[in-house]
């Protein structure tokens, strides 16, 4: 585990340890993307990873899918950003800003234009939506046309350029997750004949074009994507292409020299160590529900340079501090996830608190 705690360089910056806090939607924005005013203080709190990675942010008014999410295109949401920017950068940590466009998983409700969700194609997910009346089935959403889908690799440059005028150190697309880009890669949620439908290497073309745009515009140092091969989440298939896809995917992106890679592994080792060699730059690695105990293996072995969690660094503000100390962890509290207000949010207790009490 020691190799964890040493500095490593990512892009501009050193970072002070090899651990990430992954993207966690937490639904406390403003109704207009504005990041709420607790939002500085909780991720501030969280400043001792490594890499903070935010709560995925949409790029535009059509990229929102949850009730209560923050943007990232407005002189409004730079300025909510900011405040966060410069608390994390306060206390000696780094944030990138997690651009997401939720696609299909959208319910009109939920956004300030009232508008249902757009996709690859018109085909619904056939999953629900929290709204503020309650649970609604998400309607079927409205298919791209080519030219939209060029203005949304747009969106996802101003965006970019957006979050490092909030004092980002820079973004991560979000490619995972049943969000748009994975949309665009299952054929389950992809049935378009253009140049983004089809074989592998037009399903793959919305994310490295989006990549393109945003490295061209913040350099490629600032420019990071998530990606989780083989997520089955609300109606998304990527069929027997699937690691075929990924494959050519991460061997194009790599030739773009962005900061990290950051895959939610999904049980494929085959796959995962094809990236990992395929893939020259720093890795991320996130595997969901890892235990405590096998906190470190990964970039012990080699096999990725640093290492994302979630739950835990959310429910311990000082997960860096008990790892080193082998103190016991808060656990997670999972009906304040999303939405509400400083319970379990900016309220869960450090060990300095806890010895304290």
């Amino acid at each position: 585990m020691n190799r964890l705690f040493d500095p490593v360089r990512l892009g501009r910056h050193t970072l002070q340890n090899r651990l990430v806090m992954a993207p966690m939607t937490r639904s406390r924005a403003q109704f207009d993307g504005t990041p709420g005013e607790p939002a500085a203080e909780y991720y501030a709190q969280r400043a001792s990873v490594g890499l903070i990675v935010t709560e995925g942010t949409q790029p535009s008014a059509d990229g929102q899918g949850y009730l209560a999410t923050p943007g990232i295109y407005t002189d409004a949401h730079v300025a909510g950003w900011r405040r966060i920017t410069d608390a994390v950068h306060a206390k000696g940590g780094h944030v990138f800003v997690q651009l997401m466009h939720a696609g299909r998983m959208s319910h009109p409700d939920n956004t300030p234009h009232r508008r249902p969700g757009v996709a690859p194609s018109a085909i619904a997910p056939g999953a629900g939506m929290f709204t503020a009346s309650g649970m609604q089935d998400i309607p079927v959403p409205r298919a791209l046309a080519t030219a939209e889908v060029r203005q949304t690799v747009q969106d996802f440059r101003h965006a970019a350029r957006r979050a490092i005028e909030a004092g980002a150190d820079g973004v991560e697309i979000h490619g995972a997750n049943a969000y748009l880009i994975q949309q665009f890669f299952a054929p389950s949620a992809n049935a378009r004949t253009d140049a983004y439908g089809g074989s592998i290497e037009n399903r793959a073309r919305l994310a490295i074009e989006v990549a393109a745009a945003i490295a061209g515009e913040i350099g490629a140092e600032r420019t990071a994507i998530r990606l989780s091969p083989g997520t089955t989440l609300w109606g998304i298939d990527e069929g027997a292409e699937g690691p075929g896809l990924y494959r050519h995917l991460v061997a194009e992106l790599d030739g773009l020299g962005l900061a990290y890679a950051h895959v939610v592994h999904n049980g494929d080792e085959s796959l995962l160590a094809d990236i990992r060699k395929l893939w020259k730059g720093m890795l991320v690695l996130n595997r969901p529900g890892r235990p405590r105990a096998d906190i470190g293996t990964d970039v012990a072995s080699g096999l990725a340079d640093l290492e994302a969690y979630g739950q835990m660094v959310l429910a311990n503000p000082d997960f860096v501090a008990r790892l080193k100390t082998g103190a016991p962890m808060n656990e997670a509290d999972r009906a304040s996830y999303f939405g509400g207000t400083s319970k379990g949010y900016t309220d869960y207790p450090s060990l300095r608190k806890v010895q304290a009490a």
